[in-house]
Parts: structure tokens; C-alpha cells; sequence
């Protein structure tokens, strides 16, 4: 039997093309849910976006039929926009209310089919809670739904002889017979008899085998990996090959230090790009402190703050003398166009090519801004996301639904990408600590 699923406003503000994910139901969009895309409409953010690509697409489906009995869609779903309607709320609900009025137009399209599913879809947790009370099937919209402790880490053990790591050692490469492997995943070997004999590689899908993973005997800028996890993203980073780099971990265990270390190298060192660019969204943690004031530099200052440090680290930390970057400051590297700070804001429309690009707190990205931001990149362009899937600030995602899951479970096996998942804190004692503890 074909279902009604009911949209809310928030499930079209988070992804405008919602209506063509709900296989060959009926769509229903009621009116209300039009009066407050109109509302977002004239934003600047995505938001605003986001409200004008549904607009847009909503008056090009309206050509095609009309909208209050029933347009087909492309996957088989009959869009319909449902009017106002004083449904059987109780008192305690009051009508003035714009999310009142769309659970009303759920409710009465039960009433006049109560044979025929009806299904309330919506992001907001509290209207869930409402409709459920109502009676009525309320269900969350994620329909790339990654749950974080099912995300890919990229890395995977094997047990086998000691016969393959010695062959491993020795041809600098091994075929790994009935493994199940994706695309430049890791791996680690272990001696089934002898634990302490192990070996790591990484799984090149083009030959067919596992290659040894590839560690500069000079570090990255006077950084060396702490552990295996570490190991394998300098592999990534360094490697031209793969043009997508996620590194998913908790806070303080290196990922932001390892991408801007590995970019310094193929920026300033190697010269294989042009530009090492570093961007992250901007979203305060806690209450906000109003507007800043100065030009633009002045006012993304206290945002990147953190790739600031980062990179004095990594100056302070490297005592090579014969590097084009030593000795000069981060400010230097700038006016010499060899490195850029920026914000995500204005990358829409661009083309980004022949730079090392690292996106850092990229779990604050929905999936289409993600989207947004891959598809900028250009000619021989490298991007790095970073990102702890527990640390979210954008009230729009959360653990499984944001945009560097989405990424790391999509592009998973494809040859020109790659995933770690970073476990244990480098930072301090301390960080590590808290990170476990609270």
C-alpha cells in the first residue's frame, strides 16, 4: 500500500531535494511548510539556499500539473501540496503556530484515510515528540544515515602465517588471497602464532596487492607519527594518488597537525601545488559574543586561531634550514601566496586548482555543503577533511548525519580517496583523559 509521508519545513531547509527520496509514495507538502520556505528564502546562508532550490523546483512541477491534486515525480511519487485545514489538535495546541497547523494537516489526512499509512517526517526532535503523542508515525529524515560507531575506519587486522609477512618484508608487496578489502584500506598483519610479529601495509586495488605504506625518514616539518592510526594518514597525505583524504578522531590526535604538516611539505617543500589553503566553518562553541569588528582578516582571526597555532608549532617544531619555509612566519608564507586562510562562505561558484586544500571541523558540514566544497576542486587539486563526529555545533547535524560521515561511508573503496579513523590522543596526558572521561 502506497504511504503519505508529510514533510516538515526543516526536512526541505536541510535537503531541497527531499521529495524525490521517498520511493513511489505520495508527498505531502502542506501549505504551511510553503509560508516559512518563503520566510528563508531571502537569506544569505544555506538556509536561503537551500528555500530558493525548492521554490525553483517547486514552479517548475507546477508547469506539470497541477499541485493540489497531485504532480508525478521522476522516482514514482505523486508531490502534493496540502491546504490548511482546522484538524482535530487538542486545545493544548494552538493553532497560531506554524508547526501546530502542519502536525493538523498530518492528522486530518489520517482521519480521511484511515486505512492508508500516514508518516510525519521531520528533523525537529520536540515535533516527533508531538506527533507521537498524537498517535501519529513521526520518523527522523536521514536518508544517509551513518551511525558514528559503524563509520569506516579504513584500517582492518588480519591474522596470517608467518610465511606472508616474511614474503611481505621481502617483495615489498603481498596478494592477500579471500581478503575482503576496500580501496587504500590499511592493514595490519599479525603472526597467528607470534603477536609480535606483525607488519603494515596499505591495500592498492589496482595491482591487487598490499603495498608498504610510506614513512619519510625526516617526519613532516620535525613531526613524527606516535602510532599506526598517524602512520597511515601521513601515508595518505603524501600520497598524490588520492585526491580525498578523511581523518575522522576525537580531539588531540593529530589530525589537523598531521594535514597542515603534510601540506607545508607538498606546498613549500616539494612545490607539487600551489597554495596550501585552510579553511573550517565558522560556528561558535557556546553563546556567541555579537559581531567582530575590522575587515575580513581581522574578523576570521579568532575563528582559524587554531590553524594559527598549528602552523607555529610546526615552525617551531622544524629545524630544517634548507626548506624555502624556514624561517619565515605564517604571515610571511601568506604574502608569498604559499599559504591562504579562509572561511567556506564565499566557495560557492568557485574553481579551486593545483592546491592542498584541508577542510578542518568538517562534521559541521551537511552533506550538501560537503558536496558543495568537493565539487569546487579542480585541476590536480588534493582536499583533506578533518573532523570528530562528536563534536558537532551545527544545530542542523548530528553524529550521523553530517557531512564528514556522509563523505567517509560514500567515497568508501573508491581508488582516488581514503579514510582513517584516528583513536588515541597524542596531545597530553590530560586531553586524553577528558576525552575518554567526559
Amino acid at each position: 500500500m502506497r504511504k503519505a509521508f508529510v514533510l516538515d519545513t526543516n526536512v526541505l531547509l536541510f535537503d531541497p531535494n527531499a521529495v524525490n527520496k521517498f520511493g513511489a509514495n505520495d508527498v505531502i507538502i502542506p501549505i504551511t511548510v510553503i509560508e516559512e520556505i518563503d520566510r528563508f528564502k531571502r537569506e544569505m546562508s544555506e538556509n536561503g539556499r537551500n528555500a530558493r532550490y525548492f521554490s525553483r523546483l517547486m514552479d517548475k512541477l507546477r508547469k506539470e500539473g497541477t499541485l493540489s491534486q497531485g504532480v508525478k515525480l521522476p522516482s514514482g511519487a505523486i508531490l502534493m501540496v496540502e491546504l490548511g485545514v482546522s484538524g482535530p489538535l487538542p486545545s493544548d495546541l494552538s493553532s497560531d503556530r506554524p508547526d501546530n497547523r502542519i502536525l493538523a494537516t498530518a492528522m486530518n489526512m489520517r482521519k480521511m484515510q484511515p486505512k492508508r499509512p500516514v508518516v510525519f517526517v521531520t528533523k525537529d526532535t520536540n515535533l516527533r515528540i508531538k506527533a507521537d503523542a498524537l498517535g501519529l508515525d513521526a520518523q527522523d529524515y536521514e536518508p544517509t544515515t551513518v551511525h558514528s560507531d559503524e563509520l569506516y575506519s579504513g584500517v582492518t587486522h588480519l591474522n596470517v602465517s608467518a610465511e606472508v609477512i616474511d614474503e611481505f618484508y621481502a617483495q615489498k608487496k603481498v596478494q592477500l588471497k579471500g581478503a575482503q578489502l576496500q580501496a587504500n584500506q590499511y592493514v595490519i598483519l599479525k603472526d597467528a602464532a607470534n603477536q609480535h610479529h606483525t607488519a603494515m601495509g596499505r591495500y592498492n586495488r589496482e595491482i591487487d596487492f598490499l603495498v608498504p605504506i610510506y614513512k619519510p625518514a625526516e617526519g613532516l616539518w620535525g613531526i613524527f607519527p606516535k602510532n599506526s592510526e598517524q602512520s597511515f594518514a601521513i601515508d595518505m597525505l603524501l600520497n598524490d594518488e588520492i585526491k580525498l583524504v578523511s581523518l575522522v578522531g576525537k580531539a588531540g590526535t593529530g589530525k589537523t597537525l598531521l594535514a597542515i604538516a603534510a601540506g607545508l611539505v607538498k606546498t613549500v617543500d616539494e612545490g607539487v601545488f600551489q597554495r596550501l589553503l585552510v579553511s573550517r566553518p565558522v560556528f561558535p562553541l557556546g553563546k556567541d559574543i555579537g559581531f567582530l569588528p575590522g575587515d575580513i582578516e581581522e574578523k576570521l582571526n579568532p575563528w582559524m586561531q587554531p590553524i594559527f597555532d598549528n602552523i607555529d608549532f610546526l615552525f617551531g617544531a622544524s629545524s630544517a634550514k634548507s626548506r624555502r619555509g624556514a624561517g619565515k612566519g605564517c604571515q610571511e608564507l601568506m604574502n608569498q601566496g604559499l599559504l591562504n586562510i579562509e572561511p567556506l562562505t564565499y566557495i560557492r561558484g568557485r574553481s579551486i586548482p593545483q592546491q592542498f586544500m584541508i577542510v578542518d571541523e568538517a562534521q559541521n558540514l551537511t552533506p550538501h555543503e560537503i558536496k558543495t566544497i568537493i565539487t569546487r576542486a579542480g585541476d590536480n587539486t588534493k582536499i583533506v577533511l578533518t573532523g570528530d563526529c562528536y563534536q558537532i555545533d551545527n544545530p542542523y547535524v548530528d553524529s550521523n548525519n553530517n557531512g564528514l560521515a556522509h563523505v567517509v561511508e560514500r567515497f568508501k573503496g573508491e581508488p582516488i580517496s581514503g579514510s582513517v579513523t584516528l583513536q588515541k590522543g597524542e596531545r597530553s596526558k590530560l586531553s586524553e583523559l577528558a576525552s575518554n572521561l567526559l
